[in-house]
Protein backbone atom coordinates (compact mmCIF):
# COMPACT_ATOMS: atom_id res chain seq x y z
CA UNK A 1 0.00 0.00 0.00
CA UNK A 2 1.69 3.45 -1.35
CA UNK A 3 0.42 6.00 1.72
CA UNK A 4 -0.66 9.21 0.13
CA UNK A 5 1.88 12.31 0.01
CA UNK A 6 -1.08 14.23 2.47
CA UNK A 7 -1.09 11.31 5.15
CA UNK A 8 2.20 11.26 5.18
CA UNK A 9 2.68 15.01 5.85
CA UNK A 10 0.00 14.60 8.25
CA UNK A 11 2.25 11.96 9.87
CA UNK A 12 5.05 14.12 10.04
CA UNK A 13 3.66 17.12 11.99
CA UNK A 14 3.14 18.98 9.01
CA UNK A 15 -0.05 21.20 8.05
CA UNK A 16 -2.40 19.44 5.03
CA UNK A 17 -4.52 21.75 3.22
CA UNK A 18 -7.94 20.76 3.36
CA UNK A 19 -8.18 20.44 -0.59
CA UNK A 20 -5.06 17.72 -0.67
CA UNK A 21 -6.63 15.22 2.25
CA UNK A 22 -9.33 12.86 1.06
CA UNK A 23 -12.73 14.26 2.31
CA UNK A 24 -14.46 10.97 3.71
CA UNK A 25 -11.20 10.32 5.43
CA UNK A 26 -10.81 13.74 6.86
CA UNK A 27 -14.40 13.63 7.95
CA UNK A 28 -13.24 10.34 9.53
CA UNK A 29 -10.28 11.53 11.56
CA UNK A 30 -11.91 15.06 12.26
CA UNK A 31 -15.40 13.04 13.87
CA UNK A 32 -12.38 10.60 15.99
CA UNK A 33 -10.95 13.67 17.27
CA UNK A 34 -7.23 13.42 15.51
CA UNK A 35 -7.47 16.27 13.35
CA UNK A 36 -7.44 19.84 14.27
CA UNK A 37 -8.70 22.50 11.80
CA UNK A 38 -6.37 25.50 11.25
CA UNK A 39 -8.28 28.30 8.78
CA UNK A 40 -6.11 30.92 7.13
CA UNK A 41 -9.34 33.05 5.72
CA UNK A 42 -11.31 31.39 4.01
CA UNK A 43 -9.17 28.43 3.36
CA UNK A 44 -8.67 25.44 5.72
CA UNK A 45 -6.00 22.92 6.61
CA UNK A 46 -5.52 20.05 8.76
CA UNK A 47 -3.06 19.16 11.47
CA UNK A 48 -2.61 16.14 13.25
CA UNK A 49 -3.66 16.80 16.98
CA UNK A 50 -1.38 13.32 18.24
CA UNK A 51 0.71 11.86 15.11
CA UNK A 52 1.05 8.55 17.13
CA UNK A 53 -2.93 8.10 18.42
CA UNK A 54 -3.10 9.15 14.52
CA UNK A 55 -0.55 6.13 13.25
CA UNK A 56 -2.41 3.71 15.71
CA UNK A 57 -6.08 4.58 14.50
CA UNK A 58 -5.08 4.02 10.86
CA UNK A 59 -3.28 0.61 11.78
CA UNK A 60 -6.05 -0.69 13.51
CA UNK A 61 -8.56 0.96 11.14
CA UNK A 62 -7.12 -1.41 8.22
CA UNK A 63 -4.21 -3.91 8.37
CA UNK A 64 -2.60 -2.03 5.06
CA UNK A 65 -1.55 0.61 7.32
CA UNK A 66 0.70 -1.97 9.06
CA UNK A 67 3.65 -0.65 7.00
CA UNK A 68 3.47 2.31 8.86
CA UNK A 69 4.85 0.28 12.09
CA UNK A 70 8.21 -0.47 9.90
CA UNK A 71 11.17 0.92 11.88
CA UNK A 72 11.65 4.07 11.04
CA UNK A 73 15.22 3.92 10.42
CA UNK A 74 15.00 1.40 7.33
CA UNK A 75 16.13 3.81 4.83
CA UNK A 76 14.10 4.21 1.27
CA UNK A 77 17.69 2.19 -0.09
CA UNK A 78 17.31 -0.22 2.19
CA UNK A 79 13.54 -0.83 1.63
CA UNK A 80 13.67 -0.80 -2.10
CA UNK A 81 16.36 -3.32 -1.92
CA UNK A 82 13.88 -5.74 0.08
CA UNK A 83 10.78 -4.83 -1.80
CA UNK A 84 11.61 -3.46 -5.66
CA UNK A 85 9.44 -0.04 -4.04
CA UNK A 86 11.29 2.63 -2.37
CA UNK A 87 7.71 4.40 -2.04
CA UNK A 88 6.20 1.55 0.30
CA UNK A 89 7.50 3.12 3.77
CA UNK A 90 6.94 6.59 4.48
CA UNK A 91 10.08 7.27 5.66
CA UNK A 92 11.26 11.03 4.34
CA UNK A 93 14.76 10.85 2.23
CA UNK A 94 16.58 14.01 3.47
CA UNK A 95 15.32 14.86 7.16
CA UNK A 96 16.89 17.98 8.74
CA UNK A 97 16.46 21.57 8.63
CA UNK A 98 18.69 24.84 6.47
CA UNK A 99 21.60 26.65 8.71
CA UNK A 100 22.92 30.15 7.63
CA UNK A 101 25.20 32.93 9.12
CA UNK A 102 26.50 35.86 8.44
CA UNK A 103 30.42 34.85 10.10
CA UNK A 104 31.80 31.37 10.71
CA UNK A 105 30.17 29.57 13.88
CA UNK A 106 32.08 26.82 14.92
CA UNK A 107 29.92 23.74 15.93
CA UNK A 108 30.26 20.16 15.86
CA UNK A 109 28.57 17.25 13.46
CA UNK A 110 29.02 13.68 14.89
CA UNK A 111 31.96 14.55 17.48
CA UNK A 112 34.01 16.75 15.14
CA UNK A 113 34.23 20.29 14.36
CA UNK A 114 32.04 21.60 11.97
CA UNK A 115 32.75 25.47 10.67
CA UNK A 116 28.94 26.72 9.21
CA UNK A 117 30.12 29.41 6.91
CA UNK A 118 27.96 29.58 3.46
CA UNK A 119 29.37 31.73 0.97
CA UNK A 120 26.80 34.29 0.29
CA UNK A 121 24.04 33.43 -1.65
CA UNK A 122 23.86 29.96 -0.78
CA UNK A 123 23.28 27.96 2.86
CA UNK A 124 24.20 24.59 4.61
CA UNK A 125 21.58 21.63 5.20
CA UNK A 126 21.63 19.82 7.95
CA UNK A 127 20.71 16.15 7.57
CA UNK A 128 21.78 14.45 10.48
CA UNK A 129 20.67 16.64 12.79
CA UNK A 130 20.80 14.68 15.78
CA UNK A 131 24.34 14.86 15.79
CA UNK A 132 25.01 18.85 15.10
CA UNK A 133 25.59 21.12 18.48
CA UNK A 134 26.39 24.57 18.60
CA UNK A 135 28.23 26.96 21.31
CA UNK A 136 26.34 27.73 24.07
CA UNK A 137 27.39 31.45 23.57
CA UNK A 138 25.02 31.31 20.18
CA UNK A 139 21.95 32.83 19.66
CA UNK A 140 19.56 30.93 17.78
CA UNK A 141 17.33 32.42 15.15
CA UNK A 142 14.85 30.95 13.21
CA UNK A 143 13.55 32.72 10.78
CA UNK A 144 9.82 31.61 8.79
CA UNK A 145 10.53 33.04 5.58
CA UNK A 146 12.71 31.86 3.21
CA UNK A 147 13.62 35.25 1.61
CA UNK A 148 14.74 36.90 4.33
CA UNK A 149 16.34 33.65 5.58
CA UNK A 150 18.62 33.27 2.22
CA UNK A 151 19.23 37.06 2.97
CA UNK A 152 20.43 37.44 6.23
CA UNK A 153 23.22 39.62 5.35
CA UNK A 154 21.10 42.52 4.17
CA UNK A 155 19.42 42.43 7.97
CA UNK A 156 22.43 42.12 9.92
CA UNK A 157 22.58 45.81 10.96
CA UNK A 158 18.78 45.27 12.40
CA UNK A 159 19.45 41.36 14.36
CA UNK A 160 22.18 42.67 15.21
CA UNK A 161 20.72 46.29 17.11
CA UNK A 162 18.05 43.84 18.71
CA UNK A 163 20.57 41.17 19.93
CA UNK A 164 22.12 43.73 21.72
CA UNK A 165 19.35 45.88 23.21
CA UNK A 166 18.38 42.72 24.17
CA UNK A 167 21.32 41.11 25.91
CA UNK A 168 21.26 38.66 23.59
CA UNK A 169 24.49 37.13 22.16
CA UNK A 170 24.88 38.57 18.68
CA UNK A 171 26.92 35.25 17.55
CA UNK A 172 23.77 34.12 15.78
CA UNK A 173 23.45 30.96 13.91
CA UNK A 174 20.00 31.35 11.88
CA UNK A 175 17.47 28.36 11.12
CA UNK A 176 14.54 27.73 9.25
CA UNK A 177 11.41 25.27 9.14
CA UNK A 178 11.96 24.69 5.85
CA UNK A 179 10.89 22.10 4.67
CA UNK A 180 8.11 21.92 7.52
CA UNK A 181 8.79 19.06 10.01
CA UNK A 182 9.19 19.04 13.70
CA UNK A 183 12.85 18.16 13.51
CA UNK A 184 13.96 21.56 14.05
CA UNK A 185 12.10 21.78 17.20
CA UNK A 186 13.42 18.77 18.48
CA UNK A 187 16.78 19.76 18.33
CA UNK A 188 16.16 22.81 20.14
CA UNK A 189 14.79 21.03 22.80
CA UNK A 190 17.99 19.10 23.16
CA UNK A 191 20.51 22.38 23.07
CA UNK A 192 20.11 24.89 25.95
CA UNK A 193 20.70 28.07 23.22
CA UNK A 194 18.24 30.44 23.62
CA UNK A 195 15.84 30.64 20.48
CA UNK A 196 14.81 33.95 18.97
CA UNK A 197 12.12 33.75 16.47
CA UNK A 198 11.56 35.86 13.51
CA UNK A 199 8.22 35.56 11.72
CA UNK A 200 5.37 37.42 10.27
CA UNK A 201 3.89 40.09 12.60
CA UNK A 202 0.16 38.64 12.28
CA UNK A 203 -2.01 36.33 14.10
CA UNK A 204 -1.22 33.27 12.06
CA UNK A 205 3.03 34.00 12.13
CA UNK A 206 2.31 34.33 16.21
CA UNK A 207 0.33 31.13 16.22
CA UNK A 208 3.23 29.11 14.84
CA UNK A 209 5.66 30.62 17.24
CA UNK A 210 3.21 29.82 20.06
CA UNK A 211 2.39 25.99 18.91
CA UNK A 212 5.40 24.87 17.11
CA UNK A 213 8.12 26.49 19.67
CA UNK A 214 7.11 28.05 23.33
CA UNK A 215 4.74 25.48 24.15
CA UNK A 216 8.11 22.84 24.13
CA UNK A 217 10.79 25.99 25.14
CA UNK A 218 8.92 28.06 27.29
CA UNK A 219 9.81 31.75 28.05
CA UNK A 220 12.93 31.12 29.14
CA UNK A 221 14.43 30.01 26.28
CA UNK A 222 12.56 30.98 23.53
CA UNK A 223 11.02 34.65 22.52
CA UNK A 224 9.52 36.23 18.99
CA UNK A 225 11.60 39.21 17.66
CA UNK A 226 9.20 42.60 18.19
CA UNK A 227 10.89 45.37 16.34
CA UNK A 228 10.73 48.65 18.21
CA UNK A 229 9.01 50.04 15.05
CA UNK A 230 6.71 47.51 14.65
CA UNK A 231 3.35 49.81 16.07
CA UNK A 232 4.51 52.18 12.84
CA UNK A 233 4.71 49.01 10.40
CA UNK A 234 1.79 47.61 11.84
CA UNK A 235 -0.28 51.21 10.49
CA UNK A 236 0.89 50.53 6.90
CA UNK A 237 0.85 46.97 6.91
CA UNK A 238 -1.78 44.92 4.80
CA UNK A 239 -5.87 44.52 6.17
CA UNK A 240 -5.28 40.83 3.81
CA UNK A 241 -3.20 39.27 6.38
CA UNK A 242 -5.43 39.96 9.29
CA UNK A 243 -7.14 36.50 10.23
CA UNK A 244 -10.39 36.54 12.07
CA UNK A 245 -9.99 33.15 12.42
CA UNK A 246 -7.72 33.52 15.17
CA UNK A 247 -9.37 36.09 17.01
CA UNK A 248 -9.58 33.94 20.16
CA UNK A 249 -5.52 33.45 19.92
CA UNK A 250 -4.37 34.37 23.49
CA UNK A 251 -0.59 34.06 25.30
CA UNK A 252 0.71 34.73 29.33
CA UNK A 253 3.44 36.32 27.49
CA UNK A 254 2.56 39.89 28.13
CA UNK A 255 4.70 41.38 25.68
CA UNK A 256 3.28 39.09 22.87
CA UNK A 257 0.17 39.49 24.03
CA UNK A 258 0.60 43.33 23.74
CA UNK A 259 1.86 41.95 20.04
CA UNK A 260 -1.66 40.41 19.42
CA UNK A 261 -3.42 43.58 20.77
CA UNK A 262 -1.95 45.82 18.26
CA UNK A 263 -1.91 43.50 15.35
CA UNK A 264 -6.52 43.20 16.20
CA UNK A 265 -6.31 47.00 16.54
CA UNK A 266 -4.96 47.89 13.47
CA UNK A 267 -6.79 44.41 11.79
CA UNK A 268 -3.70 44.29 9.68
CA UNK A 269 -0.36 42.25 9.66
CA UNK A 270 3.15 43.02 8.31
CA UNK A 271 5.29 40.71 6.26
CA UNK A 272 8.96 40.29 7.89
CA UNK A 273 10.63 41.14 4.56
CA UNK A 274 9.89 44.79 4.96
CA UNK A 275 13.17 44.46 7.01
CA UNK A 276 15.38 43.25 4.27
CA UNK A 277 17.58 46.18 3.40
CA UNK A 278 17.18 47.34 -0.31
CA UNK A 279 20.32 45.58 -2.71
CA UNK A 280 23.39 47.74 -2.47
CA UNK A 281 23.82 47.84 1.86
CA UNK A 282 24.38 44.66 3.55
Amino acid sequence: MVISASLQALLAGEDVAGSKLNSRLSKELLAEGLLQVIRHGSRKAYHARDVEALKRYLIDKDERYRILDVNGSDSRASMASDTGNSKLVMVRSCPGFPVNSYEPIDCRLDGKPFIVNPQEGSFTFITDWERFSVPDDVTVIGIENMENFRKIRRQRSFFEDYLLKHELSLKALFVSRYPQSSDLRKWLCTIPNHYLHFGDFDLAGINIFLKEFYRYLGPSRSSFLIPDDISDRLKHGSAKRYDDQLKALSTDNEELQQLIDLIRHERKGYDQEGYIEKKGSK
